[in-house]
Order: C-alpha cells, then sequence, then structure tokens
C-alpha cells in the first residue's frame, strides 16, 4: 500500500493528494472543483462535527438552518463583505430549463429569468442578518447565539481535495449581543473552543492570535484565528472567530430597544470551521505509510485480524476476537474485525496503515494458545505483545498515550521550526525554508503586502498565546519602531 503514495521528502503535494486518495478520503468529482467525500472521510468528519457541536451547545448556542440562496440585493448592503466574497460567487439567473429547439440537449428557459438574481451562499452573514431583524426586539432577545451546519460555494479556479475546493463542509456561527464587551467576550470564547479542539482532539498545536487588518474577515472588526503548522513548514488557517460590531446590524437596521427604552444596534460575531480540517489532519501527522490518526478522532480506534489456516483455528480466533470486541465497547472504544477472507493478513496490515487506525491487533493460533496478543501501534509503528486478560486496560491507556505522542510530536515539529528573526535578508532565505518566523512589523497595510509581495509570506496572526511576542524592536523590512513580534509564515 505505502508503495503506491509518493514520498513526501520527494513530492510533499503529490503525497498529500496521494494520501487524500488511496486512504478513501475523498476524491475528485464531475464536477470541475468540486470533491467526493468518501465513507470513510466523512466518517472522520462526523467526528469532528459530533464533538464540536457538543461544545458549541455547551457554551449556549443553538442549531438552526438558513437557506442555500441569498438575494444579491442582500450584499450590496455592506460593502467590504461583499468586496471580499464578489469573485468567488456564484449567481443564479434562471429558474427553468428547456429542449434545444435544434435537438442538442436542453438549454437555459430566457422567459425563466429570475426577478433577482440569487447567490448561491458563500458565508451566511446577510441572510442571518435580514432574519435577525424579524428575531430581536428587545433586549430579552439578546444573546441570540446560533449556529449552522451546511455546504458554501466559493467558486475557486485552483482547488486541492479538503484544502480549497468550490464547495465545502463547514459550520457557521452567528451571534448577537447587547454590547460590544459580549460581543467580543463570545468571539474570543469560539476561538477557544476551536483551539481547545485542535489541541485536544486533532492533536494539533495551534497558535491563537489576531488576524492583521489585510487577512481579516470582509466586514469584520477583529478577526481571531488557530494557525497550525504543517509538516512541510506552511501555515493552515485552521478556524476563525469574527467580531463584526455593528457593521452587519446596520445594514439590515437590526435594532433592539434596551432596558431604559432605546433603540440600539445589536452587536455581532461570526465563526467557523470547515472540512479544510480534514486536509490539516492528513498534512500534520501523515507520513509515508498512510495516515496517522490522533484515537479521540478516528472512526476505528482498534482494528483486529485474525490469521488462521484451518477453519478450526478461523472459528476460535473469531470466537475470542468477538468477545474483546464487546469488552472494548463497553469501555467506549470503536472496533473493527477484519475477518474478510479474500485478502491476506499482510495486504490488510498494510492497508488499515494507511488509513492510519491507531492499534492494530493480529491473533493467531499460538497467540490463542500462549494466551497473548500482538499489538501494533499506529503513530511508532512498534509491536508488543499483551496478555489477552489485561488487554482491555491496556488499550485504554495505549490510546491515550498514541493521543498524547501525536500531539506532542507535533508541538516538537512547530518547536523545532519556529524561530526570531530580525534581519530582512535571512528572513528571506528562511521563509523558504519552512519556518514560521516571529519578526517585528510597524503595523501598516503597506508593509505587510509589501512583504507578501516579494516574498509570498503574510501574517498569520499577532499571537496571544503560545510565544510570548511583546517587546520592543525594529521592523523587519521598514526598520520603523514596532512593540511586538508577529508570525509570519507562507500559507495554503
Amino acid at each position: 500500500m505505502a508503495d503506491q503514495i509518493t514520498k513526501k521528502e520527494e513530492n510533499y503535494s503529490q503525497w498529500y493528494n496521494d494520501l487524500v486518495v488511496k486512504a478513501d478520503l475523498a476524491e475528485q468529482s464531475a464536477v470541475r472543483g468540486c470533491m467526493v467525500i468518501k465513507p470513510y472521510g466523512y466518517a472522520i468528519w462526523e467526528k469532528m462535527q459530533r464533538a464540536l457541536d457538543d461544545m458549541f451547545k455547551k457554551t449556549g448556542v443553538q442549531n438552526a438552518y438558513f437557506p442555500l440562496f441569498i438575494p444579491k440585493s442582500f450584499f450590496s448592503r455592506e460593502a467590504e463583505h461583499v468586496a471580499g466574497f464578489a469573485k468567488e460567487c456564484a449567481v443564479v439567473t434562471h429558474h427553468r430549463l428547456m429542449n434545444d429547439p435544434d435537438g442538442k440537449g436542453v438549454i437555459v428557459d430566457p422567459s425563466a429569468k429570475l426577478e433577482e438574481e440569487l447567490i448561491v451562499r458563500p458565508t451566511s452573514e446577510t441572510i442571518i442578518w435580514s432574519t435577525y431583524k424579524n428575531w430581536i426586539k428587545s433586549w430579552r432577545d439578546l444573546p441570540l447565539l446560533c449556529n449552522q451546519w451546511c455546504n458554501v460555494v466559493r467558486w475557486e479556479m485552483r482547488t486541492r481535495l479538503f484544502l480549497r475546493t468550490s464547495e465545502f463542509l463547514w459550520q457557521e456561527g452567528h451571534t448577537a449581543h447587547a454590547t460590544a464587551e459580549e460581543a467580543e467576550a463570545k468571539a474570543k470564547e469560539m476561538v477557544g473552543v476551536y483551539a481547545d479542539f485542535a489541541r485536544n482532539w486533532l492533536a494539533m498545536p495551534v497558535i491563537v492570535g489576531h488576524k492583521s487588518p489585510n487577512e481579516r474577515f470582509a466586514g469584520a472588526l477583529d478577526t481571531l484565528t488557530i494557525e497550525a503548522m504543517m509538516q512541510d513548514g506552511k501555515a493552515l488557517q485552521a478556524g476563525t472567530s469574527h467580531f463584526l460590531g455593528q457593521n452587519f446590524a446596520k445594514s439590515f437596521d437590526v435594532q433592539f430597544a434596551d432596558k431604559d427604552g432605546q433603540l440600539k444596534y445589536v452587536w455581532a460575531t461570526s465563526w467557523g470551521v470547515s472540512t479544510r480540517l480534514m486536509g490539516a489532519l492528513v498534512m500534520a501527522h501523515g507520513d509515508n505509510n498512510g495516515l496517522v490518526l490522533p484515537p479521540k478522532i478516528a472512526p476505528i480506534q482498534v482494528v483486529m485480524v485474525p490469521i488462521f489456516k484451518t477453519e478450526e483455528e478461523h472459528s476460535a480466533i473469531l470466537e475470542k476476537m468477538n468477545n474483546l470486541k464487546a469488552d472494548l465497547e463497553d469501555k467506549g472504544v470503536s472496533v473493527k474485525i477484519d475477518d474478510r477472507d479474500t485478502l491476506r493478513p499482510g495486504f490488510k496490515f498494510a492497508e488499515w496503515e494507511l488509513k492510519g487506525v491507531p492499534v492494530r491487533l493480529a491473533i493467531g493460533p499460538r497467540d490463542l494458545q500462549n494466551g497473548t496478543v500482538e499489538v501494533h501501534r499506529r503513530d511508532t509503528l512498534e509491536k508488543e505483545t499483551v496478555s489477552l486478560d489485561s488487554l482491555v486496560p491496556s488499550i485504554e491507556v495505549l490510546l491515550e498515550a498514541i493521543q498524547k505522542n501525536i500531539y506532542q510530536k507535533a508541538f516538537d515539529f512547530r518547536q523545532a521550526h519556529v524561530e526570531k528573526c530580525d534581519s530582512w535578508d535571512e528572513f528571506k532565505e528562511k521563509i523558504q525554508t519552512g519556518k514560521f518566523l516571529l519578526c517585528h512589523w510597524d503595523g501598516t497595510t503597506e508593509t505587510e503586502q509589501a512583504i507578501k509581495d516579494e516574498t509570498k509570506a503574510t501574517i498569520r496572526c499577532i499571537p496571544v498565546d503560545s510565544f510570548v511576542c511583546e517587546e520592543e524592536g525594529k521592523c523587519i523590512y521598514t526598520g520603523k519602531p514596532s512593540h511586538r513580534r508577529v508570525v509570519f509564515a507562507i500559507s495554503y
């Protein structure tokens, strides 16, 4: 199996593409720029979705659903927002097809032109705030905390499975508050939820920080982000939370009567993560043998492979495996017995390694006789022999150890590829070698853009955790005074 995957040291981009396809996560669809998420890939997304959904609800958020189509006029109400998405919008102009009179298939019915064109949802701020106008009248209606799980369309010209596709799945939270302080606190709380999920479920050591003005969400006053380092040293924006101020409330006239009866505009946030997290999972942890899945997010945590020659041996081993499976499932461990009789054990070992299953158990006649089982862990590729009697508690401990080890490995990799830099010549050289550089910046968008134009590097964030960056210095590019370092990297 592994010989079907390009070595990541040879071609990291091709390694990623090979792995996504060969591990049965996704494939290209018949629609240009769109993907088919296969059952195994979708099972991983479902585990992400389930965990995040529970975390959201603990903060008081409720799920809702809003339309896929947005009237074009809604976008014109928030100028910065439309400017940010205009080039990516897919537009519906007609609502019917008809047979071509010349017999060349079907054509758009010219008589079915829409009175107002509809935008296929690239994000939902406008349609949601037009709805919130009907829901919010008084301070008693606040805070309003909604999230939706849905698909969005952003018409991308250059696409990569999971990382950038014309259609993708995500969640988008949209909240309304009585004060700016409440809204800013919510935006901060939700980026904290994302960081917790990334670190403790995906085993990704992310940096939390503010986006620079150039990198903010269109229409936001502030954007908080979690930034992850992939194994090629590039940055991946893994989730964002936006303080929208009153921009959308004013655009859609969403006001509430406060306790004194005064009409005021509400304050807003929005926040989201997408199936891009699937790409992050592959690139942060995968190796030349395939996926390496953190146990908390793996659809199958333990796979069992029977090894036998006779039917009698087969039956005895399967009986034992079914008992072990039941005991492990009672402890909340997801287990699969791979009893396909058309494949050799070695092929199965390679396949489950490719798919990143955290633990593989192999039992043969001799193991049954000795009361032992061979335990293989995916993260280190190490094997050990364990007593069948102590297997269940040892698996629980092992899964926790694997989760921690995958995180630690990613953390150590990031630490080894982050450094301070104070020389522009050094910056230009090091940024191309796959590093996060902590540098001083004079705070201007002009300097940020100049650095991007010359090196393709962007300010990933102004960190609020992970690194101590508050110090006096000089801008890496202009030499002007600076009060803090920021994180520069080349990103996906």
